[in-house]
């Protein structure tokens, strides 16, 4: 039984095959992932961007290695460069609370949640700003507060010499006993302000403070940390009047009470959100010189994730592969060309690939991708696990038709010898068993059969695929030709090709057939035999894409560019160029 896959680490450097991996990509990428480990370099996980296959899955259980890690795109996502880790105040915190949290952590921002930590809104000192600044024309308003008792004390941190209901929410008005008695209240008559709904700031008048009580206010706040008398104190008790004491001065207990205010005034309800699966390349354009400098990230229920701001989207991104038989932006998984590529090994020819920065690059023209790989270890003096050299092995044996295909060299040969005697395993039987495990065309519906070992190519501008299976004879293929050759019409239609091969080989008689849409003047061109059905052709001897197919077709079309051939119509454009 294959051992289960094991997630990676969050730093992890993935090692990765091209799209629709073959047995070579798959075997080298585990193969070189235990090279990595030998040395002494951690970090790195073996990894595919495609589904496996009969062969491939007979390989991994006969050797004992679980499944790569599978990567569907690694384009990097707003969840890579977010701040998780976001400082946020609760729906019913106070803007003291919210003050102090912008003060100590320098922000500019801070979200306002939910008990569910969904997002309400922001508050900011530009929020803020506006609530604070006394408004002369409207000088009841800038007295009212709302907020409670309890809210007032933290905002204070006040001494509770009697309190009535504290935790009650409430609105308040906020006046300094400062007047004359015979003047003061005069002017809470004027605004028609509740005795119930004031709250006095005084310090030690004690005739003030008695009227107060005998108002019925709502509480009384002394300042400057002074003593309450016992009458007064009893008197407030039997009038159910609260009082507070602080150490602040009045002023500053005036301003400071304003802060204990519920946020509700403040926040601002209309802000951007984004998905944390959002990619960073979409994000980037959304952020322009208007737009706000962070935005909150959110999942689909609106329960905050984390912020990014227009910095964070500077960032380097975590995300490193290496890439191991292919080297071309066309094969590789999706948003290679977004993160950092640190390394290649392979043995194809060079497509067209840029870095930021210089990288390891090991192409060398060998029949195997593992072949590079076991050569690596010879070369360090270090002896890979039987099972790992087995792994080594297998795609040796897949990539050149144990040591028959056109692109093997006498290294693939004196490799695979070195291989068998670490694994104790006998390189023909082991083919057998691999060639043996099942057929790809009946183990799969058409569409997965033409997109098995699937590669797109550009040559002089154009841009074509060809996919290739191997197979222990023809009769499969030709009890299920018609269809394989309509999912090849609509794989040429998905990815926007201007043609599309599959190239069928037969394992035992080293010889293939081709099935090709597209432009029928390119198809013209083919010069080897048709056979029963239109677009199939006969390729006796021709068992490599890479070394004998390619090539061919290559030659095709600098022949038709050279011939200044004409695009002909159709549901897609026959030579469909970049851009």
């Amino acid at each position: 039984m294959t051992p289960a896959p094991v997630a990676p680490a969050s730093n992890t450097t993935y090692i990765v095959g091209h799209r629709n991996p073959d047995a070579d990509a798959i075997c080298s990428a585990i193969a070189y992932a235990a090279f990595k480990e030998q040395r002494g370099e951690k970090g790195y996980a073996p990894a595919r961007c495609g589904n496996t296959n009969a062969r491939i899955d007979t390989i991994l259980q006969r050797f004992n290695q679980p499944l790569p890690h599978y990567l569907s795109d690694v384009s990097p996502r707003v969840r890579d460069l977010m701040v998780a880790d976001v400082i946020s105040v609760g729906d019913n915190a106070t803007c003291a609370e919210a003050l102090e949290l912008i003060d100590r952590h320098s922000v500019s921002v801070v979200p306002v949640l939910t008990a569910e930590r969904k997002v309400v809104g922001t508050v900011s000192l530009a929020n803020m700003g506006g609530f604070f600044i006394p408004r002369l024309k409207e000088p009841r308003h800038s007295r009212q507060v709302r907020t409670s008792l309890s809210r007032i004390v933290r905002a204070l941190d006040a001494k509770v010499h009697h309190a009535v209901e504290e935790h009650r929410l409430e609105e308040l008005y906020i006046r300094i006993g400062a007047m004359d008695i015979g003047t003061f209240w005069k002017i809470s008559t004027r605004e028609n302000i509740p005795a119930g709904q004031s709250i006095i700031i005084v310090g030690d008048r004690r005739d003030v403070q008695l009227r107060c009580i005998e108002l019925g206010i709502r509480g009384l706040i002394i300042s400057g940390n002074l003593p309450v008398a016992d009458d007064i104190l009893a008197r407030a008790r039997e009038r159910g009047v609260s009082i507070l004491g602080c150490a602040h001065d009045t002023a500053t207990t005036a301003w400071a009470v304003r802060t204990a205010a519920t946020l509700d005034r403040v926040i601002e309800r209309e802000f951007g959100t984004v998905n944390p699966d959002a990619r960073v390349a979409d994000m980037r354009k959304k952020f322009g010189p208007a737009s706000p400098h962070a935005m909150l990230v959110t999942s689909e229920d609106g329960v905050l994730q984390g912020i990014v701001t227009k910095s964070d989207l500077l960032k380097p991104v975590n995300t490193r592969l290496v890439l191991v038989d292919h080297n071309e932006m066309t094969q590789a998984v999706s948003g290679a060309d977004e993160v950092t590529i640190t390394e290649i090994i392979d043995h194809h020819r060079l497509g067209s690939l840029n870095t930021q920065q210089p990288i390891l690059f090991i192409n060398e023209p060998v029949g195997s991708t593992c072949t590079i790989v076991a050569d690596l270890f010879r070369r360090e003096g270090l002896t890979p696990s039987p099972e790992i050299a087995g792994i080594m092995m297998s795609g040796l044996i897949s990539d050149t038709l144990l040591l028959n295909s056109p692109t093997t060299t006498p290294k693939d040969g004196a490799t695979l010898n070195w291989l068998s005697k670490l694994a104790g395993v006998d390189p023909r039987k082991l083919a057998d068993e691999i060639f043996s495990s099942g057929s790809v065309i009946l183990a799969n519906p058409p569409e997965k059969v033409v997109r098995s070992d699937f590669k797109i190519y550009e040559e002089e501008g154009v841009r074509f695929a060809v996919s290739q299976v191997e197979e222990l004879g023809f009769g499969n293929f030709w009890q299920h030709a018609k269809a394989i050759a309509a999912a090849l019409q609509e794989l040429r239609d998905a990815e926007h090709l201007a043609f599309a091969c599959l190239l069928v080989t037969d394992i035992n008689t080293q010889n293939s057939l081709l099935i090709a849409k597209g432009d029928p003047g390119l198809i013209q061109r083919i010069s080897y035999a048709h056979v029963e059905q239109d677009e199939i052709f006969d390729l006796p001897g021709i068992v490599s894409r890479k070394k004998q197919l390619i090539p061919y077709l290559s030659s095709l079309l600098r022949e038709m560019a050279a011939d200044g051939s004409p695009a002909r119509p159709g549901t897609v454009p026959p030579f469909a160029k970049r851009g």
